[in-house]
């Protein structure tokens, strides 16, 4: 059975369909014992006495009459097998079911729905009960000025539940009712600003994880109350009465739970049937609207969803249903022309864009499912579609519309279906000609040409049963529905011949049988177009318009396409195969760059240059489809080429968790021993690493220096190639892109990638075990840059001596860059293996000059100008290292205020988000992490509760 998706979502995740099935109900009781004296009871009356009832029903309910008590309708309940049982409230479930042994029994029509909704004796004593003695207290309440789930949860202890866990299940599904009406989905929006939303997520929390004391005394009860009741007596002023509680009327939840109520008109043991007291079931199902928020639009477009989706979920075999449903969509697109509410649109648009989807999954492929013993069931199908469309206002765009200014949404619909159903019907027997090909052929491999000539034949049996079968249905909505049918079968066999003549060099005895019967089915199908257009306004001008002839002209266009698609082809699968083999050794050349890229260079000038010599007069027009193709390829390149290296974010480490200094541990003499079998495991690592890591760098900048290297001749050649044409035809050129556009652009941001990736590469990657791992860890005076700076030193002369001058001072920059970042990192986030005291400060302060220093490099390296840009944030954060505990603690404790607030009192953690500033929160606390003296841990330990090493 095909099943749809719920148009109203699944707004309670947390609640069963029998929860909330079990809350449908509870509401509906609640409603009908306050509206009225013999609440859920039905009593039997005359014929003429029950006829006056239900006319009254239908009088305040047009779209039921329409939908459920027409004569349509009354097809349904005969077609359902629904028989009068017994008179007016009468249910003889025997006669019903059709089980001619099963026992009578009468039932009002509130047992009824019990049964229907399937609800126990017991359950529905309980709520009958706990209603009794809300309205023994509250004498004459409504229902919709309580919040039920409240009122219930006060009233029913576990002494009235047969066991304790059926208790404890049924105050959580009320906690959860609560949490879903009155935080997940609002009637009235939530502020962010009311902390009654906290306290009742708090309190249901709590409610998940033990039983609460709900009794009307007890302080949980009270707190519940406040609430619960805070939130649900919000008012947006929608003219609703002040004294209403808002706790189920919240969209999508109150449709859901009203999709619930509306089941209940659908027999439980005979899922095709309607029971036969649907009138007076609906009559007491619309006594939750004032609680659920509803009204008769909204009513109408929720009990179309139960008809329809009843008929497509029961395998779609009882069409009366798909009447009823449709009946209701004409009210509801009455409705929808009377009314702005947004909401009200929101949920008629869900509704009907699913069954929209559905209508148009079988009319766009409509081959598939009707054929001529089916046929008329079409007709109805499509006008589901349309009509539903019309709601949507979801006409489909196409040159009619360009053409006139009232275009009937029927033909521009109908047009779509004929086109998407023609396609995929001449796919499947393009596929079924080629199968029986390759089963039959016993030739060499161009057998298979000629299949396109047995293709023709059976597109123009296809064409003709059209005619016959689908188009005079199709043509209460479209005048021109077989003139389009055979425009799209023009147009699918016309790709198809275009891919056959593209193959081939010269005229074969194939092609001349592919091309004869090619012009034997056009001509066929533009006498059809023609015929059916007879009668149009402009003839079948437009349709025609849409059959470029087969000629034998548009070969050599398509041959020279050929042609450039085969060289781009070609050419990628060249760079595919080579840059796997690709070393990246800037030693094989002079230039220090890939030998692939001057291959690949060569092969781009050779196919221009083979281009140019083909004997056409097409050069101009189809030269921007060639460099497309070779640009793409390029750009391909170029993406093989740093695919592998990463990017900057790869290579930063995951910052630790915040703790706070140990003060007394780091002036311990066993830390010191412990310290100094870790450097001396350090050194041997880096010596062990120095060929691996600086081989990585020498291929990192092997790939830098061919970036721009293609960058810069690849430039050059599309100057070169603009240059071959004619000058005018080099105006037309003029205020275009230029050639090879964007793969000069792609070089140039995949040369930015790899020189970050190298930068923060060699900093926290090849340098990690002097850097990350050993800067200032213990005691700074013991552990400060100087290692740090020998290797990086090392690298740097690395990177001078193999990367292109054109590119080298972005690199150092970029390393730079990485390296202060690095060192912020250290101090800032460095882990419980680093504290600093304020002592520390000038040793940090120097190590950093230090640092500047090696890129300064005595005026031969980077301008001091930017080395100082660079360094402004490190050089706004030293100073904090030298401040006193105590004004950190204060500035923090202001700074967090300004821009946190507070928290009952208690300073919130900031976040880390942003980059490092002495004027934000998180870079001061964490100086304070990191602070080696009594007051910062205990400040820590006292506001966060640090601790002193992560675990």
């Amino acid at each position: 059975m095909e099943s749809l998706p719920s148009p109203f979502g699944d707004p309670a995740p947390n609640l069963s369909d029998s929860e909330l099935r079990e809350t449908a109900y509870e509401i509906l009781v609640a409603a009908c014992r306050t509206t009225g004296s013999r609440p859920l009871t039905f009593i039997p009356q005359s014929p003429k006495s029950d006829r006056s009832n239900g006319a009254a029903s239908l009088s305040a309910s047009p779209s039921l009459h329409r939908s459920l008590t027409s004569t349509a309708a009354s097809r349904v309940k005969k077609a359902l097998g629904m028989k009068k049982r017994g008179g007016g409230g009468d249910v003889t479930e025997g006669e019903s079911s059709g089980q001619p042994d099963r026992v009578k029994k009468s039932v009002t029509v509130g047992e009824l729905v019990r049964v229907q909704m399937r609800i126990s004796e017991q359950i529905d004593s309980r709520i009958r009960r706990a209603l009794l003695r809300i309205a023994s207290g509250q004498l004459g309440r409504r229902v919709e000025t309580m919040v039920l789930p409240l009122e219930l949860l006060q009233q029913l202890k576990a002494t009235d539940f047969p066991d304790h866990e059926e208790y404890i299940s049924w105050q959580r599904r009320n906690l959860k009712l609560l949490e879903a009406g009155l935080i997940v989905h609002p009637h009235v929006p939530l502020s962010k600003s009311d902390k009654s939303v906290q306290q009742l997520k708090q309190v249901i929390r709590t409610g998940l994880e033990r039983p609460l004391d709900t009794g009307k005394i007890t302080g949980e009860s009270q707190n519940l109350r406040s609430v619960v009741m805070s939130l649900a007596t919000r008012s947006n002023n929608d003219g609703i009465g002040p004294d209403t509680c808002h706790w189920a009327d919240g969209f999508p939840l109150n449709l859901r739970i009203y999709q619930m109520l509306l089941e209940s008109c659908f027999d439980v043991n005979d899922e095709l049937s309607v029971v036969e007291e649907v009138d007076e079931v609906l009559e007491l199902i619309k006594k939750t609207w004032p609680v659920l928020g509803m009204n008769q639009m909204v009513h109408n477009v929720c009990f179309l969803w139960v008809l329809f989706n009843r008929y497509v979920a029961t395998g779609q075999v009882e069409n009366d249903l798909l009447v009823a449903a449709h009946n209701l969509i004409l009210e509801v697109e009455s409705e929808a022309k009377e009314t702005n509410d947004p909401k009200y649109s929101k949920i008629s648009s869900s509704v009907l864009s699913l069954i929209l989807d559905w209508a148009e999954k079988r009319l766009l492929a409509y081959h598939d499912t009707f054929n001529i013993d089916n046929v008329e069931t079409l007709e109805t199908t499509v006008s589901l579609g349309i009509s539903v469309a019309k709601v949507l206002g979801e006409d489909a765009s196409s040159e009619y519309r360009r053409k006139k200014k009232n275009v009937d949404s029927g033909r521009d619909r109908v047009d779509t279906y004929i086109r998407s159903s023609l396609r995929m019907a001449f796919s499947q027997t393009k596929k079924m000609v080629e199968h029986s090909k390759r089963s039959k052929s016993r030739q060499s491999s161009t057998s298979n040409l000629p299949a396109l000539a047995t293709l023709a034949e059976d597109i123009g049996h296809l064409a003709f049963n059209e005619k016959a079968i689908f188009s005079p249905i199709l043509k209460n909505w479209h005048p021109l529905a077989a003139g389009v049918a055979a425009a799209t079968l023009h147009s699918c066999y016309g790709t198809e011949l275009k891919k056959f003549v593209s193959g081939i060099t010269e005229l074969t005895p194939d092609a001349i049988r592919v091309l004869t019967a090619a012009d034997k089915l056009e001509k066929d199908l533009v006498q059809i177009a023609v015929q059916d257009a007879v009668d149009s306004d402009d003839g079948g001008k437009s349709v025609i318009r849409e059959m470029p002839p087969f000629e034998a002209e548009v070969v050599i266009g398509n041959l020279v396409k050929s042609w450039i698609k085969t060289r781009v082809d070609r050419l990628k699968e060249w760079i595919d195969r080579n840059l796997q083999q690709e070393a990246w050794n800037p030693k094989l050349n002079k230039l220090g760059i890939a030998p692939s890229s001057v291959d690949v260079l060569r092969m781009v000038d050779e196919t221009l240059e083979a281009f140019f010599l083909l004997p056409i007069l097409l050069h101009t027009v189809l030269l921007p489809e060639l460099t497309l193709g070779l640009d793409k390829c390029m750009q391909h390149y170029v993406s093989k080429a740093k695919s592998s290296c990463g990017s900057r974010n790869t290579f930063l480490p995951a910052l630790p968790a915040l703790t706070r200094c140990t003060v007394g541990s780091r002036l311990h003499g066993v830390f010191k021993k412990k310290e100094k079998p870790m450097a001396a495991s350090n050194r041997r690592k880096s010596q062990i690493g120095t060929s691996n890591d600086s081989a990585e760098i020498l291929q990192f900048c092997c790939r830098i220096n061919t970036l721009h290297y293609i960058r810069t001749e690849i430039e050059s050649s599309g100057r070169k190639t603009l240059n071959r044409l004619p000058e005018s035809d080099i105006a037309a050129f003029d205020g275009k892109a230029k050639i090879f556009e964007q793969s000069i652009g792609y070089c140039s941001k995949g040369v930015q990638q790899l020189s970050e990736a190298t930068a923060y590469k060699i900093v926290f990657h090849d340098l990690s075990n002097v850097l990350w791992d050993g800067l200032y860890v213990g005691e700074v005076s013991s552990s400060r840059v100087e290692s740090f700076l020998q290797e990086l030193e090392r690298c740097l002369e690395i990177i001078s001596s193999s990367v292109h001058d054109r590119v080298r001072t972005r690199v150092i920059s970029d390393i730079m860059r990485a390296s202060f970042d690095g060192f912020l990192l250290v101090l800032l986030a460095g882990g419980p293996s680093r504290c600093f005291t304020v002592q520390d400060s000038d040793a940090v302060d120097e190590d950093f000059k230090f640092l500047c220093d090696l890129f300064w490099s005595n005026g031969d390296g980077l301008p001091l100008d930017l080395i100082e840009k660079v360094s402004t944030t490190v050089k706004s954060i030293l100073p904090l290292l030298r401040t006193d505990t105590d004004s950190l603690i204060e500035r923090f404790k202001a700074v967090c205020l300004e821009n946190h607030g507070s928290d009952r009192g208690k300073l919130p953690l900031p976040p880390t988000s942003g980059p490092w500033s002495p004027t934000e929160a998180n870079t001061l606390l964490r100086v304070l992490c990191y602070r080696y003296d009594e007051s910062a841990t205990k400040f820590l330990k006292r506001t966060y509760n640090l601790p002193r090493k992560l675990t």
